[in-house]
């Protein structure tokens, strides 16, 4: 029992890795917009208030949106100092300075419409007919020889997926798989609370990846989608250098797929522990939508995102100087009693689940939202339409009253490092 959650550091220690949510609770009740002692950082734990800095791109930075506090912003901000001149002269030694989340605008409008070029509609619709087909080549061999859901079903399914989006060859699909599947006992290299290992780079084999096909697509152009990717443009009409596009594909592919992956972990937990919920999907599977908006809102996938305040001011009713790391954390504005009635307990037919933020708000709101939604949906239809019954296997996480499970040891992501479920197959399937 924690008697006083002040004391834990939610950055670097590991005693709130299992449940961050009372901690949480407590600073929403303290004040929603609270400093943490530990990190200096300013924890927005309410609704509204994250809204409020979501929405004001103009007071607030994302150059250090996925890092926060560590290494912080590389000079000490004064009284009066002008923010934004220091972001612009310090913005590239920032870590992961040229990725879309840490962009702000205009650069970032740019190149958020770059990625949406990637990302049409028609492309979209393209993708979700082949995600049917590949939920049920990754559930053939899943039902057929069980083992770690997230390994064998839901990290091939969403790498699968987001590989079809972006026309990745199907020859390279399997190098795709062996090289980026998640090994769940590393240690996180972003957002980690302990130990910061970069041997394994994933960045860095997609960057190789995306820029042979870009460059080979503009050289030897082809109907596929590689070719529209490597043709796309800015919304001037004028053609992105081949690292700018690569950036794009790269990050889209990583986060999207990481992301997508921990918010299956969490619905099919969920799934194998509620039979009444189970039941109630089975019943009817347009219910599945609605359930995986409550599964996002009980379970962000992402706990936050940090801003730096360029200019002193308000954030609800509490005052933020200039050079402030804010952390707007959804997990916590997700379970915000004044927005969400009984917000700790997980309702599949709440109406208004959708609202929650775990895509983030504003103009970085998370692009590829959609096609997590649609991910999410395929893979637990034919998950609930192909068995009968899922259980928590419990030879690996224990009995009802004594489960075992871990997660990722990170401040930013949330969700299980791996999943045991019991299936009963359904009959066409045995």
């Amino acid at each position: 029992m924690v008697n006083n959650f002040e004391d834990l550091d939610f950055f670097l220690g590991q005693e709130l890795v299992d449940d961050p949510y009372p901690y949480f609770d407590e600073l929403r009740a303290k004040c929603p917009v609270t400093r943490e002692k530990h990190h200096d950082v300013m924890m927005v734990t309410g609704y509204d208030e994250a809204l409020e800095v979501y929405n004001d791109v103009d007071r607030f930075s994302s150059c250090i949106a996925v890092t926060g506090p560590f290494p912080g912003f590389p000079v000490k901000i004064e009284e009066g100092d002008d923010v934004a001149a220091l972001i612009a002269e310090h913005r590239d030694s920032l870590p992961m300075s040229d990725q879309l989340p840490t962009l702000d605008p205009p650069t970032h409008t740019d190149h958020r419409a770059l990625l949406m070029r990637l990302i049409t509609p028609k492309r979209l619709k393209e993708n979700e007919e082949a995600m049917w087909t590949i939920a049920d080549r990754m559930l053939d061999n899943y039902l057929a020889t069980g083992g770690d859901c997230m390994r064998e079903f839901a990290g091939p399914f969403t790498l699968y997926v987001i590989a079809d989006l972006l026309g990745v060859p199907r020859d390279d699909q399997e190098e795709f798989l062996h090289t980026l599947q998640r090994d769940p006992h590393r240690k996180e290299s972003v957002g980690s609370t302990g130990g910061d290992d970069m041997s394994h780079n994933p960045i860095e084999f997609l960057y190789g990846r995306f820029s042979a096909y870009v460059e080979d697509r503009r050289q030897n152009p082809r109907n596929d989608v590689l070719t529209s990717m490597a043709t796309a443009t800015f919304p001037d009409g004028s053609q992105p250098e081949v690292l700018d596009v690569v950036r794009v594909a790269a990050n889209l592919f990583s986060a999207g797929q990481e992301t997508t992956v921990r918010l299956l972990s969490s619905a099919l937990k969920l799934i194998a522990e509620r039979p009444d919920i189970q039941r109630y999907l089975r019943e009817d599977p347009s219910r599945i939508q609605n359930f995986i908006e409550e599964s996002l809102r009980m379970e962000s996938p992402v706990k936050g995102d940090f801003r730096l305040a360029k200019e002193t001011g308000t954030v609800g009713e509490t005052e933020v100087p200039a050079g402030t790391v804010l952390m707007v954390v959804n997990g916590a504005a997700n379970r915000d009693p004044r927005r969400f009635d009984d917000p700790t307990t997980f309702d599949p037919a709440r109406s208004n689940a959708r609202q929650h933020l775990a895509f983030g708000r504003g103009v970085h709101t998370c692009p590829g939202a959609p096609l997590a939604r649609a991910e999410a949906r395929v893979a637990i239809e034919r998950l609930l339409a192909r068995t009968t019954d899922i259980r928590i296997d419990e030879s690996v996480h224990g009995p009802a009253d004594a489960r075992k499970y871990h997660y990722l040891p990170t401040f930013i992501l949330r969700g299980l490092t791996a999943l045991h479920l019991e299936l009963d197959v359904a009959e066409g399937d045995k």
